[in-house]
């Protein structure tokens, strides 16, 4: 897909196939959401925003209750257990350890990140530990438009790729892990803000979004009139990560 090189990101449309495995999809993650376990590890904000890293039962061929993955245009032979991430009215609420810097990002940023890049708990240092491939979010039920969805900086993949080949370039590779890349990280976050056209980009059951590693990418707040099932805005993703490293860059 070209326009994942140019813009960052693309939008899959409608395929029947897709549609039948989210409805699969929609079904298993229902027990999840429901688990007491589930819920203590990963409602947040309030019970505004169930996590579920890694909570889907999906197969490692990426097929759920039988029902095969199958997505134009991305080819993939072992996946993990996907992501099922939960959005519910009046997202974000402010978390009682979040401190008011980090919420007011939340909500004027979209919590805009790029994936892998994990805070130290301790210190806060950001450091590379996933290196993901790609991202591909499915939805497994409808919503509108403005139910908090998922927000891209169209071409800030080419600012942080760039950022990253500089920071990371002259290191072995395996010291990748190590290196606080905090502060220019930031740096070039705030050049995609000032230089790249935020996008917002809700999609149904049967359609897909790919998202290119170095995307620079969060969730809108609720907006006010948004609608949704009960169960909240549900959305599986993949992020499968890259066995070479280097080949992050």
């Amino acid at each position: 897909m070209s326009v994942l090189a140019t813009d960052g990101y693309a939008l899959v449309p409608y395929d029947a196939k897709v549609a039948k495995w989210a409805a699969a999809a929609r079904q298993a993650a229902g027990p999840v959401l429901n688990d007491p376990d589930q819920i203590s590890a990963w409602l947040r904000h309030q019970g505004t925003w169930f996590v579920g890293v890694d909570a889907l039962p999906n197969d490692a061929d990426g097929s759920v209750g039988g029902v095969a993955l199958e997505v134009a245009g991305v080819d993939h032979a072992h996946w993990h257990a996907a992501q099922v991430s939960v959005v519910y009215p009046g997202y974000p609420q402010q978390d009682p350890t979040e401190t008011q810097a980090n919420h007011r990002f939340r909500v004027n940023r979209d919590a805009a990140h790029v994936d892998g890049l994990l805070p130290d708990p301790a210190t806060g240092a950001r450091r590379l530990k996933e290196p993901h491939g790609f991202i591909l979010g499915l939805p497994l039920n409808k919503a509108s438009g403005g139910a908090s969805p998922l927000v891209v900086w169209r071409g800030s993949h080419l600012i942080m790729g760039a950022f990253f080949t500089e920071f990371f370039g002259d290191h072995p590779v395996e010291t990748w892990a190590d290196l606080d890349l905090s502060g220019p990280y930031k740096d070039a976050r705030r050049r995609c803000f000032e230089q790249c056209a935020r996008v917002e980009l809700p999609a149904q059951p049967g359609e897909a979004t790919l998202l290119h590693r170095h995307a620079l990418h969060g969730v809108a707040p609720w907006a006010d009139g948004a609608t949704a099932p009960d169960e909240g805005r549900m959305i599986a993703y993949f992020r499968p990560q890259v066995p070479n490293w280097r080949d992050w860059l």
